[in-house]
């Protein structure tokens, strides 16, 4: 799977398996309008940005969002039908791809609130569990997940740093590991070599962020 999976910066990842997915889609080349489904994790810019996702979006592909953005998303083009909306701990199936939502937030710092709902979530394509962490710090919802490959902020600042991120990978042990977030608008280029180096030799870390 860690080869139909890339990641152009940020938090916008693409995987194309059995259905085409987006994450957070950002600064997307060209319009490719290939989307089944479009994950968006939380309403900042950088997450959230109506312009990629119309480069991405077909007039069938279906949205997840974080049941807190209903409001944001009525305000779009996007037809509600096509949305479905998701709490923390809850799971779904959308275009017959398995979903959990978990948890997404800060412990100690204002970014994101946990009042506010905002998510990662677990996809099962390929036979693998694969979680997008969208902006966390190291929580408890983080530290349960079970998964085969995990796409982890490591830009510090609004979520875990290179250090911190390779903590919780080394607990949560998934076979594969991929650091994002980092690098442009936040973070250095160097934290995902910083990563790397501290992430359990036993899980093999894949930088699809290149510099």
């Amino acid at each position: 799977m860690l080869d139909k999976l890339t990641v152009n910066e940020q938090n916008s990842i693409r995987i194309a398996a059995e259905k085409v997915v987006y994450f957070d889609p950002l600064n997307i080349s060209g319009e490719p309008h290939d989307a089944d489904i479009v994950f968006i994790t939380h309403e900042h810019y950088d997450h959230f940005s109506p312009e990629d996702i119309a480069k991405v979006a077909t007039r069938e592909t279906r949205f997840v969002a974080p049941s807190t953005m209903e409001r944001v998303f009525k305000r779009s083009d996007i037809g509600e039908n096509m949305v479905t909306y998701m709490h923390p701990a809850f799971s779904a199936e959308v275009e017959g791809v398995p979903i959990d939502a978990v948890a997404a937030y800060n412990l100690f710092k204002p970014f994101h609130p946990k009042k506010n709902g905002w998510l990662g979530y677990v996809v099962t394509m390929g036979g693998k569990r694969i979680y997008v962490c969208g902006d966390t710090d190291a929580t408890p919802e983080a530290k349960a997940v079970k998964c085969d490959i995990i796409c982890v902020p490591a830009g510090g600042t609004f979520t875990l740093n290179a250090k911190q991120a390779a903590e919780l990978v080394n607990i949560i042990k998934p076979a594969a590991a991929i650091p994002v977030h980092y690098g442009r608008l936040v973070g250095k280029p160097s934290d995902g070599d910083t990563f790397a180096a501290n992430v359990d030799k036993s899980i093999e870390v894949c930088l699809k962020l290149k510099y």
